[in-house]
């Protein structure tokens, strides 16, 4: 090909090397249709680098190139990920799980990961039909499997697809193994490096007996069958948008004892294109209207949504005037821990050697509730992968009660070891029970765990930097806050700085410094006299800088609760005016 698009020598080389080498001819055809519409734009952004296996596993958009999710970006990082395996179970007989979400092509890439695993001599148990992440996650302990992947692009825009690795211990990958994964497919640079051909002797299909297996244990973490009978008709409307969760939701409600579930038909069918919404993503409140509408056709009194891989859980309750509003990421996880340690409590389960665990970014209210009930709170850095860390250091010494994060992920119980929708939507729909039972919505329990806790009120602004300039703003803005920290936020002083970089904590006043016992993560966090937070935060996965607010007020009565939330909300706009992140 020569170069009319005037395409930058190493884009053109790789477009070069895709025509010509060992790539099948609908890659080709496509490659061919994309150099004769002179799209020099989607060239470059295809072939101007690798897609990167990350801590985290691939993630982009589907396409030709090397930049791109397609059958042989997907088949380099498992052949890095099969040597690894390799490697570090020398003379042992290796099992993987894989599944798959809903997305356009994910049952392909998923056959595709089957083809390289098995062709390495690597046992595949296959899970034939799409199903949740954390399904995913259980099956490879319940198997005994030395890793997993899931193909998925968790709640992103249609046109991306991804893939999540994990290891034995059913959680996504941590150190070291993230490094040396990275590494080992670092090393795969040519697709003769690549075994493509499957052995079907090393694949076996999975699916009833782990999800009989799996719901099983979904249905020993209700803490009252007793009020759920009583309550059995609560009615809940759940969507899950076009994605996994419609396999296992439903059937987990009706093992939990509810009988008044309504699926919402326009989004229950899986579909890659997620055609009734822009963002398959509970935290959209677009994404929740058409559930909403239906709930209040049908007096209904709660709403569940799922994203496409069924890890994350969006609500919405009718609050005091009955109007139904979506609860954050914050309300639901506090909400679920204080609802699961009172019934804990009751039910005298409470020993003493129990912990929940939450992030640096999520609502300190856990931490207060979990204080209240006696039950250690462990913080860790940002993803649920660290809060699986936890769980497995903590094994056999304690007992994990629940965990959560603000971006609408929660786990109860420890038989997974990433976010769970399907237990977290079961869980969810038992404490709306159990607030009906005493006469109460889940709005109303909310604001009476804010008055025995504190009123805890949750923001975020993430301001998108495209671009290696915008990189580079990024940078200078977190040195800026490290070189000239804040004195006072909306009129507080700031008495403690927090540099997850550097890994410590420093009082202001004193001068005195701690360790904060967590790996480096470029994360600032400033605390002020009267008990604000803010978070700085760059985007490990996009062009973004997130700054998270948590501010909080007592609450004497809930006759104060909308004075003391519209106080709390002027306190999140002066931060933001005083950080200049208007």
């Amino acid at each position: 090909m020569n170069n009319n698009l005037s395409l930058e020598p190493a884009v053109l080389t790789k477009v070069n090397t895709w025509l010509e080498g060992a790539y099948d001819q609908d890659t080709k055809t496509e490659l061919q249709r994309l150099i004769d519409s002179q799209d020099a734009d989607t060239l470059t952004d295809s072939f101007y680098k690798d897609l990167e296996f990350g801590t985290g596993g691939l993630r982009g958009i589907m396409g030709v190139g090397s930049n791109r999710m397609n059958r042989y970006t997907v088949g380099m990082a498992t052949q890095g990920l099969s040597n690894y395996l390799l490697k570090s179970f020398p003379g042992q007989s290796i099992s993987v799980a894989i599944a798959h979400d809903s997305r356009n092509n994910s049952p392909y890439f998923a056959n595709v990961v089957a083809d390289v695993f098995s062709a390495n001599g690597i046992k595949v148990y296959f899970f034939s039909e799409l199903r949740p992440t954390p399904e995913l996650s259980f099956a490879i302990r319940h198997l005994g499997c030395q890793s997993g992947v899931v193909l998925t692009a968790s709640h992103n825009p249609k046109e991306y697809n991804g893939y999540k690795a994990y290891w034995n211990d059913g959680g996504q990958v941590t150190a070291p193994h993230d490094k040396n994964i990275i590494a080992e497919v670092n090393k795969i640079t040519s697709l003769d490096q690549v075994k493509f051909e499957r052995n079907e002797a090393n694949v076996e299909f999975i699916l009833d007996e782990l999800d009989q297996a799996y719901l099983d244990k979904v249905a020993t973490l209700s803490v009252d069958p007793e009020m759920i009978k009583r309550q059995k008709d609560l009615s809940i409307v759940f969507t899950p948008i076009h994605g996994t969760g419609i396999t296992l939701v439903p059937r987990a409600l009706e093992r939990f004892g509810f009988t008044n579930v309504h699926v919402l038909e326009a989004q229950a069918t899986p579909d890659g294109n997620f055609p009734t919404v822009v963002y398959p993503n509970p935290e959209e409140k677009d994404a929740m209207n058409l559930a909403m509408q239906k709930a209040e056709e049908l007096n209904a009194e709660l709403v569940l949504a799922t994203d496409p891989d069924a890890d994350r859980v969006g609500i919405a309750v009718r609050d005091l005037k009955g109007q139904f509003v979506l609860l954050n990421g914050n309300q639901t996880a506090a909400l679920l821990t204080y609802y699961i340690l009172q019934a804990w409590k009751k039910a005298g389960k409470l020993t003493g050697k129990e912990y929940v665990v939450n992030t640096i970014v999520t609502t300190d209210l856990i931490n207060r509730v979990a204080e209240g009930f006696g039950v250690d709170c462990y913080e860790t850095l940002t993803g649920f992968k660290y809060i699986a860390t936890i769980m497995r250091e903590k094994e056999g010494q304690a007992q994990y009660i629940c965990g959560g994060e603000e971006s609408y992920g929660f786990l109860v119980g420890d038989f997974v070891r990433d976010k769970d929708a399907v237990s977290s939507c079961a869980m969810i729909a038992e404490m709306a029970a159990a607030a009906k039972d005493q006469g109460k919505s889940l709005y109303e329990l909310m604001i009476q765990m804010y008055q025995e806790f504190g009123f805890y009120k949750e923001d975020l602004i993430s301001l998108t930097k495209k671009g290696h300039r915008g990189a580079q703003e990024i940078q200078e803005m977190m040195q800026e806050l490290r070189e000239n920290p804040p004195k006072t936020i909306a009129g507080s002083e700031v008495v403690e700085l927090i540099d997850y970089k550097t890994g410590f904590r420093r009082n202001l006043r004193s001068g005195e410094e701690s360790a904060t016992g967590l790996e480096s993560s470029n994360v600032l966090q400033f605390l002020t006299e009267d008990g604000t937070k803010v978070s700085a935060r760059p985007s490990g996965t996009e062009p973004k800088i997130k700054f998270y607010f948590s501010v909080r007020e007592p609450l004497a009565s809930a006759d104060e609760f909308d004075q003391v939330g519209q106080k709390l909300n002027e306190k999140i706009q002066h931060i933001i005016t005083d950080l200049n992140l208007k």
